[in-house]
């Protein structure tokens, strides 16, 4: 082995990790290989007979990467997002609840109240609600209450003052009130006055903003893809949309769909109450889910349609292109998101996606606070 460099030893430490245990015997291991040595804690976490099932937590023993420390369930589910693609994730996270004390974790309170609120495991928590007990039901609902709240704290202050500062000034007003004075477009106006000898800007015009009461509503339809890849994208569009309903001048939709759509505008101001509603998998119909919302456009040109999905159609894309097509070119300004977060990996249909951006959408993958800005935009025109 002493003859082998560094690319060697990697690749053997790899084979270790495919070949098993067993390797060892062999003197093959993950020798001093930092990553597959991670990599095998986690998969050991879930396979090796040492880890203690039922309580989330493990302390590896033997070769090939045991570290001694103590690994939790939010640990185990950070580590395997940052060394493993997605495909590969989501098999870890299905061998994670069949496998390593996560069926006890949704069934007994006691262990669930020891774990750290956070966004993953909202995730889990969504993902296999149907394995909940009773008394955990009501403990994973607060819990997602507490990781919903926290979420909406980080988002709210920017993405209301990004919105909320269009809307008041998308218009004007002859009333001369001064907490409403337009001064950017005020000295714009008024730059042919400017006196180069005296260096002064001559005013004699004063612009206002009309008030938001006296305004037409700006219409906002977020609508959800609920396939299993859009979870994390779907918990922070509950988020957006709460925040949505609590703008002055703007009236919330909020539909989750699948090949059937579902309108919870009722429920837009309980996020939580929404998250709970996702039926999660299933097949998926843009198109229906398009035409559901262009039902609902009274004004489309204070109409604003955000379409959440991976844009994988389960239908000919051709319909889907002519309706949003149809929807573009009636006034509603169309964005399409294929993803939502602070760290979401987006995965989606870039093809359709295309297609859907040269009939008029706008195809974004960002923050809230980026989509809040990207609003703005739109009601400032």
């Amino acid at each position: 082995m002493s003859t082998l460099n560094d690319q060697d030893r990697h690749t053997l430490a790899r084979w270790r990790l495919v070949l098993g245990r067993e390797a060892e015997q062999h003197g093959i291991d993950t020798g001093n290989d930092a990553e597959c040595q991670r990599i095998e804690e986690l998969v050991g976490f879930l396979f090796e007979p040492s880890v203690k099932s039922g309580t989330g937590s493990s302390r590896s023993g033997g070769a090939g990467g045991a570290s001694g420390n103590e690994l939790t369930v939010p640990q185990w589910v950070d580590a395997v997002a940052d060394l493993f693609p997605r495909s590969a994730k989501e098999v870890l996270e299905r061998e994670l609840v069949q496998r390593r004390g996560i069926r006890e974790l949704l069934e007994k309170p006691e262990i669930l109240e020891k774990v750290e609120p956070n966004l993953e495991l909202v995730k889990t928590l969504l993902t296999h609600r149907d394995l909940l007990s009773p008394k955990t039901r009501v403990l994973a609902r607060k819990i997602i209450a507490k990781v919903v709240e926290e979420l909406k704290r980080k988002m709210q202050v920017q993405v209301e003052t990004a919105l909320t500062g269009a809307i008041r000034r998308d218009r004007h007003s002859p009333r001369r009130i001064f907490r409403n004075l337009d001064l950017k477009t005020t000295l714009r106006r008024n730059l042919k006055n400017f006196d180069a000898d005296s260096g002064k800007l001559l005013v004699d015009r004063l612009v206002f903003h009309a008030a938001e009461r006296r305004k037409r509503p700006w219409h906002i339809i977020v609508t959800v893809d609920q396939s299993g890849s859009m979870l994390e994208s779907a918990v922070f569009s509950a988020v957006m949309a709460s925040i949505f309903a609590e703008l002055p001048a703007v009236r919330t939709s909020l539909l989750l769909f699948d090949t059937r759509v579902v309108d919870l505008s009722n429920q837009v101001g309980q996020p939580v109450d929404v998250l709970l509603s996702l039926q999660l998998g299933g097949g998926t119909d843009i198109t229906k889910a398009l035409q559901y919302a262009h039902q609902l456009v009274r004004e489309p040109g204070r109409t604003i349609v955000v379409l959440i999905t991976d844009f994988y159609e389960g239908r000919d894309v051709r319909d889907l292109v002519r309706q949003t097509h149809l929807m573009a070119e009636s006034g509603i300004r169309m964005i399409g998101l294929g993803a939502l977060g602070y760290d979401a990996r987006p995965e989606y249909c870039r093809t359709t996606a295309s297609k859907l951006r040269k009939v008029g959408m706008d195809i974004l993958v960002c923050t809230p606070e980026k989509l809040a800005d990207c609003m703005a935009q739109i009601i400032r025109g």
